[in-house]
């Protein structure tokens, strides 16, 4: 077993270099240590920018129907020990000297061990064996080991044992659920309620999209694409075949064996939606698949672009082209943290099946409580998106420039146009495909990102991160010749005519403004 002196220095060093990816990789997401009390008022928001609006007159959080009523081991939050002067918190005392770490430190630490190793400390003490019992360690050693050859059987731990020791049969694996009495922790319990909380109504009231149907897509360019703005557009899926189809015993059918990408590991639908049923955590894998089409040629066909969004410039690179479309399908609290989406691409978005709620930040608000590095390669953010909201989300009703906010349901797509944060989260089971693009709108944003001096590291879904710049203008010269210099010259045109507002800046300097130098 590691010395605890080396456990530490590793863990440091893992937290230095610790990245997180969202699940079509557009960027790199590390989590920020949680508040100190997560039932706590909110801070005030750091920005300068506020208006009048009504206080939030919620009643509290409610739980699923399926939750548990309290944490499986009987872990309070930390203000309830302030209520009971006279308790000492046993999560200290069953952690001897290492009690002055974090909470978060010491499931670092634990990390690095084995099952074999987290089993034998978890007899230690009953501090040891709440923290050995975090579902978030058993997960992580499943995803790392079984290389997805598993079968989800209602905790990552007892899914690993049975997996690791297959001479095991499930039915005799008893994985107990010992209560321990005076045990606080903010995180721990934090962690739990994340994963059982439903969604308040006050986070799904605010619906401030434009929405449109039916409309041309020169009224699409001309209203939204080119002023880079959101917008929800209804009807678009009325030709598709998916949504008539795309229902489980379908899907598991059709593709039968095939393997899809879910967060770092591949599985068969069948054995995703097993795992998706039981799950019951914080942050639920995500399937999020870039090379669907091409191992299910059907599920390809049984979908057609939306007119609006029909030209895609990265296709004259052909099979040189980054990642630009997923099949993505998860469980209700599923979904992506805020992100920007990748090589500064505008994107669409349309559910099958399901519903989503979306929060969008323009390119110049940078999300509460999200702090990306100064290269925009790392993003730190909340552990979850529950957590977000339940942190971060009321911040946002005090603020001049508030988020845009919808709930995309089955039938509809949403723009996303490139260089907005933004999260989604499923309020249901749902599947959606999207789709990132290049258009004559966004064309000289991308190839500056590309252009970049750190283009290895921000680059994504493509081997050749490095060459990608030189490999695309080249083949835009050449299949559209004059193009570029034609909206070079537009561009400044438009600039040295009018005084730019904000909706004609399209992105600030860290997600790739217009430098014309190509």
């Amino acid at each position: 077993m590691l010395s605890c002196r080396s456990m530490l220095s590793q863990t440091i060093k893992k937290k230095k270099k610790n990245k997180r990816k969202n699940g079509n990789e557009i960027a790199a997401n590390r989590a920020v240590p949680r508040k100190k009390s997560s039932i706590s008022k909110i801070n005030e928001s750091p920005y300068q920018e506020y208006e009048e609006e009504e206080e939030d007159t919620g009643e509290g959080f409610s739980l699923k129907t399926s939750a548990p009523p309290s944490h499986t081991h009987g872990v309070q939050p930390l203000g309830n020990l302030y209520l009971h002067p006279g308790c000492i918190n046993s999560r200290n005392t069953g952690l001897g000297n290492l009690h002055t770490l974090t909470d978060e430190l010491v499931l670092d630490i634990l990390g690095f061990l084995d099952g074999t190793h987290l089993g034998v400390l978890a007899t230690v003490s009953k501090s040891f064996y709440v923290f050995t019992n975090h579902e978030p360690l058993w997960r992580n050693l499943a995803l790392e080991n079984l290389n997805g050859g598993f079968f989800y059987n209602e905790s990552w731990k007892s899914t690993y044992i049975a997996a690791s020791y297959p001479s095991f049969k499930v039915s005799d694996i008893c994985v107990s659920h010992l209560r321990v009495r005076d045990f606080y922790s903010d995180y721990l319990f934090q962690s739990w309620l994340c994963a059982n909380l439903e969604m308040k109504p006050e986070w799904l009231e605010r619906d401030n999209i434009i929405r449109r149907k039916g409309i041309s897509a020169e009224e699409f360019v001309l209203n939204f694409e080119e002023p880079n703005k959101p917008v929800l557009l209804e009807g678009c899926l009325d030709n598709w075949v998916a949504p008539k189809k795309w229902d489980r015993d379908y899907l598991v059918r059709l593709c039968g064996d095939v393997q899809f990408a879910v967060g770092p590991v591949e599985m068969k639908l069948e054995e995703y939606f097993q795992y998706s049923d039981q799950t019951r955590e914080e942050r639920p894998l995500y399937l999020f698949d870039p090379k669907f089409a091409e191992k299910v040629p059907k599920l390809g066909s049984e979908y057609k672009v939306p007119l609006y969004f029909g030209e895609d410039l990265f296709n004259v690179l052909g099979n040189d082209r980054p990642d630009y479309r997923w099949i993505i399908i998860g469980p209700a609290g599923s979904g992506s943290s805020f992100h920007i989406d990748p090589n500064s691409t505008s994107a669409w978005n349309a559910v099958i099946k399901g519903s989503k709620k979306w929060v969008l930040f323009p390119p110049d608000v940078v999300p509460p409580g999200v702090h990306p590095s100064p290269d925009g390669a790392e993003v730190a953010c909340p552990v979850s998106i529950i957590e977000w909201f339940m942190n971060f989300y009321g911040a946002t009703k005090t603020w001049k420039k508030k988020p845009i906010e919808c709930i995309c349901r089955a039938g509809e797509v949403i723009f996303v146009p490139n260089g907005w944060w933004h999260l989604v989260i499923n309020l249901e089971e749902s599947i959606a495909i999207t789709q990132n693009y290049v258009s004559r709108r966004n064309l000289l944003n991308v190839l500056d990102f590309l252009k970049r001096p750190n283009a290895n590291t921000l680059v994504s879904g493509t081997r050749d991160r490095i060459n990608l710049y030189d490999k695309f203008k080249n083949a835009i010269e050449t299949s559209f010749p004059g193009t570029l210099e034609q909206l070079v010259q537009e561009a400044e045109e438009k600039r040295a005519q009018q005084k730019l507002s904000f909706w004609d800046t399209v992105t600030d300097s860290k997600v790739g403004a217009f430098k014309f130098s190509f």
